[in-house]
């Protein structure tokens, strides 16, 4: 197989060490700033996929992440906003990396060696066809998220990757494969730059548009969000007043507060 990987090739940029402070913070930022496009290019493959994932979590599906390193923290990253920020429950997206929440803070890099272990991980949430998995891997060969890709699509699993090499391996077992070619990163190798980046944006682009597609916005607003510190909360009144026309704010705000949410607080009023 004729596979190079972009992400593994010489930086563009020579003796960092010796450029200006300055110097170095303009390269990086110019680099990043090709990063949007190469995820653009993705867009009808990312809208492909997010029709087919909420027309299965319509049906009680789950979306799962599974990756290694910074792919992994970014899958977990992910799937943890889900709940607060979209009111859904902890177990409709989920984030697995290899070495478990104890690789979220620290470095187990071997972790991800084993073609056997995402799959095994994944079984202990009884993953099944009526589920969704997503692997993230820069390279596209990680051993942990190949196998789990190789069985989930033997399961009947709808497969899909987030990768930033053209015509990886873990592509070849994605039904919907993303494959955002950034380049070289500024630092030789390091994919917790610019394939971090384009890897973040395309998760941003994939839940939030799957949660509107399952009805979690209202207009532009995040009316399912969990009113867990007061920050949240005066956000929530502001939006209930808007929508409702109330106008006294302690009014509003104890609506919210008996109701949960500014979704269930607005229906609730309308009945």
């Amino acid at each position: 197989m004729n596979f190079i990987k972009t992400t593994e090739m010489p930086s563009l940029y020579r003796h960092l060490e010796k450029m200006p402070t300055e110097e170095l913070l303009y390269h990086i930022n110019d680099e990043d700033a090709t990063v949007a496009g190469a995820v653009r290019r993705l867009v009808p493959v990312i809208a492909r996929l997010v029709d087919a994932a909420a027309r299965r979590m319509e049906q009680g599906g789950r979306l799962f992440y599974i990756g290694a390193g910074t792919s992994g923290r970014l899958g977990v990253l992910d799937a943890s906003e889900c709940p607060p920020t979209y009111g859904v429950p902890d177990d409709v997206v989920i984030g697995i990396m290899a070495g478990g929440d104890e690789a979220l803070r620290f470095g187990i890099e071997d972790a991800e060696d084993s073609p056997e272990q995402g799959w095994l991980d994944l079984e202990k949430y009884n993953i099944n066809s009526r589920d969704i998995l997503i692997g993230i891997a820069a390279s596209g060969t990680t051993p942990y998220v190949l196998g789990a890709l190789e069985k989930a699509r033997q399961q009947g699993i709808l497969t899909a990757c987030i990768v930033c090499n053209a015509g990886s391996p873990i592509a070849g077992y994605a039904d919907f494969p993303l494959e955002a070619v950034v380049g070289p990163e500024f630092v030789t190798g390091s994919t917790r730059m610019k394939s971090g980046t384009a890897q973040k944006l395309i998760l941003n682009m994939i839940s939030t548009s799957v949660m509107i597609r399952l009805g979690r916005i209202l207009d532009n607003r995040m009316v399912n969000m969990q009113i867990s510190n007061e920050k949240l909360v005066n956000r929530g009144v502001k939006m209930l007043m808007e929508k409702t026309g109330i106008t006294d704010y302690e009014q509003a705000r104890a609506t919210l507060l008996k109701y949960g949410n500014v979704k269930n607080a607005i229906e609730k009023l309308k009945m």
